[in-house]
């Protein structure tokens, strides 16, 4: 039999599957785009409410098929290593043969489960089972922090690996897809797959290598992209034609890197599929930098001729800024004496609107950080900078203009789609995380992925502590660094969430006039993110982190730590989603240990200025009312956030519908 390499450093015996049970070689397998109707948002929420009424019965599908891969781990667990391997050859073929079904599943299950005990140290519970169970069915597992998502994981994707599907397994970061593929790489080999990751920065005949391999783990940026990239080269949807004469004209550089969209299990799903869809993938070439610093100096000339109220206001929860009538008149004006470009309505006032934007609505700390005399945009989600990412339609050049850096080349779009189109186009779709409820019905409507919420294997110990607020952000620091002084004298690991840098600076700030030892963990600091992570569970151990510690990571309590209460996190800010400051309470209490969480806020919080001047704003502030006004203020301010950031993801998708249909016209889907 022959042996492949893969990119995480496994050999294995590389097995194809029967060549009738292929799609011909000409095929490029993925999910037509559906077609539109006008009807489909009632079809939605007829289909998700019948879904939700079908839950239990699905529910007791997958447990039988968890209780009897439970069962079947027994006559596994007796056989030795080389029997072990003749039994797992022949459940192999048997998937190859006739597919995954429910005789075949809860057997690749148990020996995937005896491998994982032999190889790891670590044998899947009951409920990964039954998480394997919902993915491999079509679904979002949602599972408490700690419960081991990335093992879970390896159930569906070796099951479908056996059965001759290839698999993407989807993460948010290069980090955790390296980590992932290299951890489970000894599991995989043993069941005969080949695994590989694709990161930043690999070749193209190294990526098409990669995706050759049975299981291929990479970021949901790295996966997207190259999928734009080979769509691109054929002009269009991947037809046969084209598939055919690709293949009689292109060399191994020049050809495609993916063999299709087969099945997509998208790590931290939320993030992937909800969050990171608000920005829409654009494949680009560089225009002339000082060109664009022409441009940028320009527009700002322009908007600093604008007065808030008389020519424009800010809509704060949408991040926008809308002209009056008052305002593109005086725009106007000033264009036909300016000239040239500014003669163009539609160009000046775009123009005027992005330089306000980046000048009232971005700003450093928050969004973005200057790094080396360059703007790095900061991912509101998770904390992280994106080295490699730029604001579109001009916005970038302008925030550096601001900043008065040097500025880039603005990309023009070769080709753009969004995260929602690209991912329903994988014939199978799960995926996995921790905080999926809130988005059920989105989820659905957009991708057809059902919620299904995964018992926890212990009792979860989390005591979550009564809110606290305060009058102003001052006194709100004051009291989370005594608060934090207090919990480390007694030997607990306190973990101090803020929302953005600039609010992380000012925590650390606090924390070291009051003499409190302490870490800070934020954009600035991300090349100590796995250093301070392993020590944020120590006895007395202070650590400020910004969401960027929020997925994916696991902080080890130290000794004494659980038996003096565990790991006690404080949320300093309400963050725009409540998912994001779930993901941040589920850092404590993991796998049944014991742990506090609490909210310390205060009236100045950034998240209240998308309900500023409203009379519940105004009434928070008196004395005998402000405990409840101000809890009813951030719930509602957090709720508004959350309904602008799903109207525009909503629009997005709409505009990419919309362009698609323009597009296809002339023969380009992209």
């Amino acid at each position: 039999m022959p042996e492949t390499l893969g990119s995480a450093g496994m050999v294995g015996p590389a097995i194809s599957p029967p060549e009738h049970l292929l799609p011909p070689v000409s095929v490029y397998p993925e999910r037509h785009d559906p077609k539109h109707h006008w009807l489909d948002p009632v079809e939605a929420t007829v289909l998700h409410a019948v879904n939700r009424l079908s839950g239990p019965f699905r529910w007791i599908r997958l447990r039988r098929l968890a209780r009897r891969a439970d069962l079947l781990s027994g006559h596994f667990a007796d056989l030795s290593d080389k029997a072990l391997a003749e039994e797992t050859s022949k459940i192999r073929q048997s998937l190859r043969r006739h597919g995954m079904s429910d005789r075949t599943t809860p057997l690749a299950f148990a020996i995937i489960r005896e491998h994982a005990t032999r190889t790891l140290g670590l044998r899947h519970h009951r409920v990964q089972l039954l998480g394997g169970a919902a993915m491999l069915d079509g679904a979002l597992a949602e599972m408490e922090t700690g419960e081991g998502k990335t093992l879970t994981a390896t159930l569906a994707a070796g099951t479908a690996a056996m059965a001759g599907i290839p698999v993407h397994i989807v993460t948010v970061n290069d980090y955790l897809a390296g980590r992932d593929a290299e951890t489970m790489t000894p599991l995989y080999a043993r069941l005969g797959l080949t695994v590989a990751t694709v990161i930043h920065g690999l070749d193209p005949d190294a990526r098409r290598r990669a995706y050759m391999a049975d299981i291929t783990y990479a970021s949901n940026k790295e996966i997207a992209f190259d999928y734009l990239r080979d769509r691109v080269r054929l002009g269009g949807p991947p037809r046969n034609i084209h598939m055919k004469l690709e293949r009689m004209t292109s060399d191994d550089r020049g050809g495609l890197v993916m063999r299709g969209l087969h099945f997509a299990i998208v790590d931290e799903a939320d993030s992937v599929l909800v969050d990171e869809a608000r920005t829409p993938l654009i494949l680009s070439r560089e225009t002339d930098a000082s060109a664009e610093r022409v441009w940028a100096e320009q527009a700002h000339a322009l908007a600093d001729q604008l007065t808030e109220g008389r020519h424009f206001k800010r809509i704060r929860d949408e991040r926008r800024i809308q002209l009056n009538t008052a305002g593109k008149r005086h725009l106007e004006d000033l264009g036909l004496r300016i000239g040239g470009i500014w003669e163009n309505r539609i160009r000046r006032e775009q123009a005027a609107r992005q330089a306000l934007t980046a000048k009232l609505m971005f700003h450093r700390g928050d969004q973005y950080l200057v790094k080396d005399g360059k703007v790095v945009i900061v991912d509101e989600y998770t904390g992280r900078v994106m080295e490699e990412r730029s604001w579109s339609d001009g916005l970038h050049q302008l925030v550096e203009v601001k900043e008065g850096v040097e500025v880039t080349s603005r990309k023009e779009t070769m080709a753009r789609m969004t995260y929602q189109r690209f991912f329903r186009r994988y014939r199978r779709l799960a995926g996995m995380t921790g905080t999926a409820s809130e988005v059920s019905g989105e989820l659905w409507a957009v991708y057809k992925l059902r919620v299904v919420k995964i018992p926890t294997n212990a009792p979860v110990r989390r005591t979550a502590l009564p809110m606290r607020i305060f009058r102003t952000e001052e006194e709100k620091w004051r009291e989370i660094a005594d608060r934090a002084r207090t919990l480390s004298d007694n030997g607990r690991a306190v973990v101090i969430g803020t929302r953005s840098v600039v609010a992380s600076e000012a925590m650390s700030e606090c924390l070291t006039a009051q003499g409190i030892p302490h870490e800070v963990l934020n954009a600035n600091e991300d090349a100590r993110e796995a250093e301070v992570i392993s020590l944020a569970g120590l006895p007395g151990r202070v650590t400020v982190a910004t969401n960027m510690a929020g997925r994916g990571v696991d902080i080890a309590l130290g000794d004494g730590v659980e038996a003096a209460g565990g790991l006690h996190v404080i949320l300093s800010e309400r963050h725009d989603s409540r998912r994001i400051d779930r993901q941040l309470e589920g850092r404590t209490a993991r796998r049944g240990e014991p742990g506090s969480t609490e909210a310390m806020l205060s009236l100045e919080d950034p998240i209240l200025d998308l309900i500023q001047g409203s009379v519940l704003s105004r009434s928070a502030s008196v004395g005998p009312l402000r405990g409840l006004l101000a809890h009813a203020l951030f719930r509602r301010a957090q709720s508004r956030a959350e309904s602008a950031h799903s109207k525009a993801r909503k629009m997005l998708l709409d505009q990419d519908r919309r362009l698609g249909t323009i597009l296809a016209f002339s023969g380009v889907q992209e």
